[in-house]
């Protein structure tokens, strides 16, 4: 037991020490390419009829007559103490920001990948166990169907039906999970559910492929030749064998959840991070900008490293 636990640290170890050459990446990405977008700051802040002289006072009041360099540098010290600056425009700091907006988008993605998981994963295995009949056909036309539909024009038809018409659910906002965690699910079904449809169509496909493979290949004739059911091989030996596929697809698609969730929030009227961003960048409120994109970057990789760690888990051989 020690030894699998010192190798597990070891393996957390390692995986970190790759992933934070990425995340100084991403510090210097969102960065720097927010110093390409056209037109000066300093401007906007000043205001359009401001003089030469009050333009240069707010350059060098917010440290933007500096060097890149200087100013990156300066930056990322601060990111490496817990501070990600303050909006030029509020005031607020940005971590303030984030931590009010980050628990709303978060409960969207994870209801999203529970109903994505719920519901793809028995399509997948019902279409695998019933391979090239009317049910396959079906399962698979419902995922191409999940695939090739918008996010955002399934959003305003759950609006539609299911909150305008039926009044089933709640229209725009969201509630805190802090504050009433049942409410806060009760407003996150629909965006979640407009989130989950690719979801959907992507795990019960990538399943479906995973276990017919599985299911031609020689062990799983051998276990037959054995005597053991078609039913108890699907489910003790096929699930355990694609565990790591599925794994994948779940790790992937919440990554593109957390980016999906910008339009998503935008139809919802969800005070989210896609939201936060989204209005950080019309404004040329780079500081809020560059903190989201830096946190985002964090999930991502932290999602990554955990499944790293989980394929250890379900399968040894990949340690």
């Amino acid at each position: 037991m020690v030894t699998l636990r010192e190798s597990a640290v070891g393996l957390f170890g390692r995986r970190l020490a790759q992933a934070l050459p990425v995340m100084l990446l991403a510090t210097l990405l969102a960065f720097g390419l927010l110093k390409l977008v056209p037109g000066d700051i300093a401007v906007t802040l000043a205001g359009d009829n401001a003089s030469d002289q009050r333009i240069a006072e707010i350059r060098q009041l917010y440290g933007l007559d500096k060097a890149f360099l200087t100013q990156y540098a300066e930056w990322l010290w601060k990111v490496v103490q817990g501070d990600l600056s303050r909006s030029l425009l509020t005031g607020e700091a940005v971590l303030v920001s984030i931590e009010r907006c980050l628990p709303a988008t978060l409960l969207i993605v994870v209801l999203a990948m529970v109903f994505s998981v719920l519901i793809g994963a028995p399509l997948g295995v019902l279409a695998a166990s019933r391979q090239g009949s009317w049910i396959d056909s079906a399962v698979m036309s419902v995922g191409s169907l999940g695939v090739a539909i918008p996010n955002f024009w399934l959003a305003m038809l759950l609006i539609a039906t299911l909150a305008l018409e039926r009044g089933w659910f709640p229209v725009t906002g969201s509630v805190a999970f802090s504050q009433d965690p049942l409410r806060a699910i009760h407003h996150a079904v629909l965006p979640a559910l407009a989130l989950a449809a690719g979801g959907v169509a992507e795990i019960s496909r990538q399943l479906r492929g995973a276990l017919i493979e599985l299911l031609s290949s020689q062990q799983v004739r051998t276990l037959h030749a054995k005597g053991l059911s078609p039913m108890a091989i699907l489910w003790k030996h096929g699930l355990r064998n694609v565990g790591i596929n599925l794994l994948t697809v779940i790790t992937l698609l919440a990554n593109r959840m957390l980016a999906a969730t910008v339009v998503i929030e935008a139809v919802f009227a969800v005070p989210g991070m896609g939201s936060l961003i989204v209005n950080a960048a019309l404004q040329r409120d780079f500081p809020v900008v560059q903190g989201v994109i830096l946190v985002m970057v964090g999930i991502v990789l932290l999602l990554n490293l955990t499944a790293d760690m989980l394929y250890g888990r379900i399968d040894p051989r990949v340690r």
